[in-house]
Formats: C-alpha cells, sequence, structure tokens
C-alpha cells in the first residue's frame, strides 16, 4: 500500500471502520456497543460474524473469537487494513506484532480463525484510496544495499533487546577553551586540528575500562567483557551511517584518536573503508551534536550493551556561588549526552555512574590529558 494511501486512510480510518460494522449481525442486524468498539479497534468485519447474543446479537466474545489466531497490530497495521489487505498468519514488528508491511505482504490467518478480516474495510475504502488522494508525483525508492543492511541492524537491534537511555549534561567550558588553544597551536603539536568530538572520544576511551561491563557484547546468555577499547564512531555518509573502528583506543594519545578518527571518516565518505574497519567495535559513539540536537535515543550498535550520543552545546543556568540564597545565576556552556543501554544486561544504576563519571571527565578533559 503507498505511503500517502496509508497517510490518508489513518486520518479516515475511525469513519471506515464505522462502516464496516454497521450492518453487524446478518441474523438481527444487533451489535452490542462494546463489541462494535472493540471490532472498529481491531479491523474486524462484525457483519460477517454470528452472534451469540441473545436473538443472534454480535457481542464482545463474538469479536474477541474472530480475533484468535492471529496477530496484535500495530496502530500502522490498522490503517493499512482500512485500505485493503488481510492480516498475516504472523508478525515481524516489536513482540510479534503485525505491522504495515506485514500486511502488505503476508499470507491471511484462515477465516476459521479470525473471521472476514477487511473485507468490508476494503469496499468502504474504495474511495479513500482514489486516484484523487495522490496530489502530483511520487517516487517509490528502493530500500536495498548498505541501506536494506542499515534497516535490518536497525531493526534486529531494537526487536532483540531491552533499550533504556539516559540523559544529562556536563560542563563544556575546559572543553571548550582546550580546543581553542589546541587551534591556535603550531603545527609541530599535530593538536590544531583536534575537535571536540576528538576529546569526548578520548574521555570514553579513558573512563571505560573503569566500567567493564559497558565495555562489553552480549553473547548469548553470558555477558562477554574486554580488556580494551575498540571504539566504533558513527559517521553521516552519503551511502547511509557507518560505524568504522577505533582500535585499542585506550592505548591512544588525543593526536592519534584524532588522526584516526578523520582518518576513517574521510575513508567511509570516499567509499575506500576496507570491511575488517567496520567491524569489532566494542562501545559506539554517535555525535549530532553539530546539528542542534537536545537529547535522542541512540540505537545500540549490537552485539554491544551501550552506545553514547552526543548532543549539541546550550548555555545552562547554574548558581554562580556556593550560598543558593545569596548567588546570582550565570549561563554555563554544556555538553548533552544520551546513552542507551540494553537493560537485559545493564541495569540504570551502574549505567547511571559511568554516564557521571565520564561527565566529570568531560568537565575536567585538561586534568585527565595530564594523566
Amino acid at each position: 500500500v503507498p505511503a500517502a494511501a496509508l497517510a490518508t486512510a489513518a486520518g479516515a480510518a475511525p469513519a471506515i471502520a464505522a462502516v464496516s460494522v454497521a450492518a453487524a449481525g446478518h441474523g438481527s442486524g444487533a451489535i452490542s456497543p462494546r463489541a462494535r468498539n472493540l471490532a472498529a479497534k481491531e479491523a474486524v468485519d462484525a457483519s460477517a460474524l454470528a452472534g451469540s447474543g441473545p436473538e443472534g446479537r454480535v457481542i464482545e466474545r463474538d469479536v474477541r473469537a474472530a480475533l484468535e489466531g492471529r496477530p496484535a497490530l500495530t496502530a500502522g497495521a490498522r490503517a493499512a487494513l482500512a485500505v485493503g489487505g488481510a492480516v498475516p498468519s504472523t508478525g515481524t514488528g516489536l513482540g510479534g506484532r503485525a505491522n504495515m508491511a506485514d500486511i502488505e505482504a503476508g499470507v491471511p490467518v484462515s477465516p476459521t480463525a479470525a473471521g472476514s478480516v477487511g473485507s468490508a474495510a476494503t469496499t468502504a475504502a474504495a474511495a479513500v484510496s482514489a486516484p484523487a488522494d495522490f496530489p502530483g508525483a511520487y517516487a517509490d525508492v528502493p530500500v536495498k544495499g548498505i541501506r536494506k543492511l542499515i534497516a535490518d541492524r536497525m531493526l534486529d537491534s531494537l526487536s532483540t533487546t531491552a533499550q533504556f537511555t539516559l540523559n544529562a549534561s556536563a560542563s563544556a567550558v575546559r572543553m571548550q577553551e582546550l580546543r581553542a588553544r589546541f587551534k591556535g597551536s603550531g603545527e609541530e603539536l599535530g593538536l590544531s586540528k583536534v575537535t571536540i568530538n576528538d576529546l569526548l572520544l578520548f574521555a570514553v576511551s579513558r573512563v571505560l575500562p573503569k566500567f567493564p561491563f559497558m565495555n562489553a557484547h552480549k553473547n548469548g546468555d553470558s555477558l562477554r567483557t574486554f580488556d580494551r577499547v575498540h571504539l566504533g564512531v558513527a559517521v553521516d555518509t552519503p551511502r547511509g551511517l557507518m560505524v568504522p573502528v577505533i582500535r585499542n583506543a585506550d592505548l591512544l594519545t588525543l593526536e592519534r584518536i584524532s588522526s584516526e578518527a578523520k582518518r576513517l571518516a574521510a575513508a567511509c565518505q570516499g567509499g575506500s573503508v576496507k570491511p575488517e574497519e567496520l567491524s569489532g567495535s566494542t562501545f559506539t559513539v554517535t555525535n549530532l551534536g553539530s546539528l542542534g540536537i537536545e537529547s535522542f535515543t541512540p540505537v545500540i550498535n549490537t552485539p554491544e550493551v551501550a552506545i553514547l550520543g552526543v548532543c549539541g552545546i546550550e548555555p545552562k543556568p547554574v548558581l554562580d556561588g556556593d550560598d543558593p540564597e545569596n548567588s546570582g545565576v550565570a549561563f554555563v556552556p554544556h555538553i548533552g549526552f544520551s546513552l542507551t543501554i540494553n537493560h537485559q544486561v545493564v541495569d540504570g544504576a551502574p549505567a547511571a555512574r559511568f554516564l557521571k563519571a565520564f561527565r566529570e571527565a568531560v568537565a575536567d578533559i585538561d586534568l585527565w590529558l595530564a594523566k
């Protein structure tokens, strides 16, 4: 079903559902209010059901019997049914739910298991899906190649892990000051091109070894922790998202981390990155800060158990002094972080302790560089 048709149907779904149940109950033409509401919600053609209530009235139990043997539906799937299609026997969405793609490509459940689902809705939706509802040209872009790989990986990550995101911020004052000093330094130091992101990668590489459960993979029913930090760095490319790996980042200097991050990013964007440079990470960092993002929910790069999202730098009001009653307010630049963990193997409190330690390292980045 074209996306435009689904968007149209989503807005008109309640009216379509009402048409599909209006003639419910062949024998008596009667349907209980609860049955009518449930049938409309689940896109069941109640007019095809045999009522078991008084005088052949269709009651809620009859609708629920029709739902047995079919997967639960997402909101998008209900909209898809409103413009035609049949409920598939299984769903590929979260928790086994049937989504829009399942409705388009699914093999319908047997009539005995799910009743006649969506048939009246198909007829009633004819006017909704008429060509007049498609103003202007549109294009169907195939999802293939690296885009298909990304799609499969993202869906697998979200459907096989319990993802949970923590958001916090850290003072960016010293980091910005240090970046300015690096930028004005001579070429002989090799630090003039060090970026804010490079400083963050350095901080992550130093804090992670203190929290081995974060530098890990979920390996079946076990947690595999790693001695070395192999840092995945998300890179936006014309072909799609890529995650090259800085090997042994915990052993590298800031200058080496900076140069390696730039080399890998250029290789990804130019199409020369090697396959072995895109695998083997133990923890990933993704940065949307340059786009003004204040918080987001990064998706874990499985089998890793966590991913750190970097947000923008924004002024944050803080007390200018130690006495809350007699202190003024100063606006101090803070950088935001969004840490997503796999709650199957990492609990919220330990993850929060890692994030706290990382934020402290960022706030005192000059001291960490001196260690």
